[in-house]
Formats: structure tokens, sequence, C-alpha cells
């Protein structure tokens, strides 16, 4: 019989197309994939260890596979990915339970790695970072219709919170033609949406090519036949172009729609993070990006209490957040992180202020979320279907408003059969706080 494997993927997804090509060695080698880590012979983590939430999230993983090997169902444990990397001098010995602790730029060889484990051999490992691979063919594990495009590895921005050149190493960019390769070959089995990511999404090709193209690639990927939808996510804010922007409105295959963190407004607090513009310039920067591009929804990431951060300069932001009243919004409290330069600044905030003030940011953006509802009622807008729900006994859905995994569905009926991943036309007849619900209209 066939050894059982399961994956288990924490954390962004940029880890997830890591944990993607992992899957495809091992199946490829012969090993049989199973979803439930609780079914398989052995269970790989691919690890987060960004910030405090993630570190623990990981570690509590680890400890209930260890639970499950201890009983029997389980027979080894292999560990790589963030966490992992960042702590490889602690990690084999805070984690007696796994047979296998390897770096992330040993997941390339993870098939070689699991035939050791499978000999009894106890692998700890770490090829340099550097060696992680950029490309390569993946099992799809998200709804068979969609995936990341994954365009760059590491990041070298240096953001005085952020591990992640540390954890990653610098930006790396996949040479535009392996991202078309992957591509042509993900729309032809049947992926009819992508969503590009990396660390820095806006820099790609800067390494490579002397300056950036992401625009020059976006509009390569809109010649692919068979792809529908293409969505950008973690585009840097000074790295907003007039050229990218021309791209996203020209194309229709482009969502109207942006993800840019800007983690704060406050000139001075930005600075401290290492970090572009104030309140002025970001503001000219949303109404210049709505005026090139009419109807997009823009979507940004922001941090209270960061060290330093003054009761002053955390209601600038409040204020900021409602005049610019982004379409989406994640707030998240600092995380003060071993290793980065803002781990040593003075002034830290005490964590129970800091989650207060991105509760207060977080209450805000639902009433704007609230509002902007609203005012879809009795629109008619393009659907994908992701799957009915069974106790609301209607389908569930995305439109081009939202990105998957960070945004809200739409929750409609239908009085024909639909399929997963069919695009339909929904006319909106009611909202919730961050989600909609329609009825599927004839076309």
């Amino acid at each position: 019989m066939a050894i059982k494997v399961g994956m288990v993927s924490l954390g962004c997804s940029k880890n997830l197309v890591d944990s993607e090509r992992m899957l495809y060695k091992l199946r490829k080698h012969g090993y049989k994939l199973v979803t439930e880590p609780g079914l398989a012979d052995v269970a790989v983590v691919n690890t987060c260890g960004f910030i405090k939430a993630a570190k623990e999230e990981a570690i509590e993983t680890i400890l209930e596979l260890g639970k499950l090997k201890e009983e029997g169902s389980l027979k080894k444990i292999i560990i790589t990915g963030c966490l992992v990397e960042r702590y490889k001098e602690e990690a084999a010995e805070q984690f007696p339970e796994a047979d296998a602790v390897i770096g992330i730029g040993d997941t390339k060889d993870i098939v070689d790695i699991l035939d050791h484990v499978l000999a009894d051999e106890h692998v700890v490992h770490f090829a340099p970072k550097l060696e992680a691979e950029l490309c390569g063919e993946r099992v799809i594990s998200t709804l068979p219709f969609f995936t990341y495009l994954k365009i760059a590895e590491g990041c070298s921005n240096c953001c005085t919170y952020c591990a992640i050149p540390m954890i990653r190493g610098k930006f790396r960019s996949v040479p535009m033609e392996k991202v078309i390769e992957e591509a042509k070959f993900l729309a032809a089995n049947g992926v009819t949406e992508l969503v590009v990511i990396a660390q820095d999404t806006a820099l790609y090709g800067k390494d490579l090519y002397g300056e950036p193209k992401l625009a020059e690639l976006l509009t390569e990927l809109c010649k692919i036949d068979g792809l529908r939808w293409i969505r950008t996510l973690y585009c840097y804010p000074e790295r907003i172009t007039d050229e990218l922007l021309d791209v996203i409105a020209r194309e229709d295959k482009l969502v109207k729609y942006l993800e840019i963190p800007i983690q704060h407004c406050n000139g001075d607090i930005l600075r401290r993070m290492n970090r572009w513009g104030d309140t002025e310039k970001l503001e000219a920067l949303f109404r210049h990006i709505r005026e090139k591009v009419p109807d997009i929804i823009l979507r940004t990431t922001l941090i209270t209490g960061f060290p330093g951060e003054t009761e002053e300069q955390f209601e600038e932001l409040a204020e900021f957040v409602k005049r610019v009243r982004f379409d989406r919004l994640g707030c998240f409290a600092y995380s003060r992180e071993e290793g980065t330069k803002a781990y040593e600044f003075p002034d830290q905030i005490d964590e129970e202020t800091a989650v207060h003030r991105a509760d207060i940011i977080m209450e805000q953006q639902m009433l704007i979320s609230c509002e902007n509802n609203e005012k879809l009622m009795g629109a008619e807008l393009e659907a994908a279907v992701e799957g009915f729900d069974k106790f609301g006994e209607c389908w569930f859905g995305r439109t081009q408003l939202d990105a998957p995994d960070i945004d809200g569905k739409v929750f409609f009926t239908s009085e024909k059969p639909l399929g997963i991943g069919d695009h339909v036309k929904i006319r909106i007849t009611d909202t919730l706080d961050y989600d909609l619900i329609g009825e599927v209209i004839d076309q």
C-alpha cells in the first residue's frame, strides 16, 4: 500500500504555493495524498512565523500532530516553513516529536527527505534560503477554478517591524517566461481566476530587468486563453505607476481591485517603520487611483500600536480611514518580533492598547462596509460560484469586488443547478456587514 501523506499549510497564500509544490513532488513519487493529517502516515507542516499569533498556531499544530503520533495513528512528522527557518537553532530541540526539521531551501528535496525519514533517520537540515525554488509544478489545493500565482520570493524592503527579509531572503523575481508558462499550464487545466502575489508585487522584475515589469506581466497574462479574472495583491503604494493603472483600466480580464498595504498614515510613524508616505501623499495617491480607474476596489492593511504611536497619531489614522473610505481593510495590533529593528525601539505600546485601537479601526470599517454594501442594493453583479450552503439552502461565491480568503461572499438562490466555478449574474437583494445576498437572474 502507498504511504499516505497529509500536508498542513499555515500562514499566507505564498506559503500555500510552496506547499502545493511539495505535494506535486510527493504525488509524482508515488505517495498518496490525503487531506486529513489524522488519516495520514506522514504529516508535513509548512509553518508560518511572521507574527506572534502565527507562531502560536504553528506550535499548537505541531503539538496536536505529536499527540496523534503518540497514539500511533501518525507515524512521522516533517516540519518546515517560516517558523523553522526563523528559529532554526531552536527548532529541532523544541520539537522532539518531529522526525525531520528542514529549512525553506530544502523543500525542493522533500521526496529525498521523506525517504530518509521512512528509513527511521532523523533529519535536521537547513540549505541556504536563497535555494528556495522560485517555480515548479503544483497540486492545486484551492477550489479548482482559482489559484495563486507567485511571481517573486523574498523581500528587500526591511520594514522595521517585519521579519520576512531575514526569514525568506532578498527579493527575487521569477523570470517572466516562467510565470507565463505556469499561468498557461494552470489555464489549460481549468483555472479561470489567477491571484497574483508576492511580498512586494509591484516591484516585480526590477532585479532581473532593471525596472519593474508588473504592468507588462499583467498585459501578457491577459492574453492567455481560458483566464477570466486576474487580481493583484500586495502592491506597495510608492510603486503604483500610471502605467500600471492604465493597464488595469484597459484590460477586461484584470478585475478593478488593488491591495495596497500602507500600515499607517502618520509620516513620523511611517518613517520609523521604514515605509513611504504621509497622510497628504497617501490621500493624493488614492484620489489619483480612483480618477484613473473609476469604481476600483481598494484594499489596505494597517498596524496600530507601533512603538511610539501617540493618541494623536492614532486619531489621525482613524480620521484618515473615515475620509479615504477603503472598500476593504484589515487592521492588526503591532506584534513585537525578535530580530527586527522595531523590537529595540523605546516607547513600546502595551498590547491591550494596540488591540483596542485596532478594534476601533475595524468598527469604523464595518460601518463603511455596510454603507458601501447598501449602495449595491438592486445592482447586477457577476459572481463565481464557490459552493452550496446546505444549512442556508443557498449557493455562495464571490464577485469581482472580493478576493479569495480575505474578503466577503455573496449568498444567492438559483432556480437552476449550478457548478463550482460557474459564472452567473446576481441581483443584490439584501446585505450583511461584509457580505451580500442576492438571486441569480437570467442571462
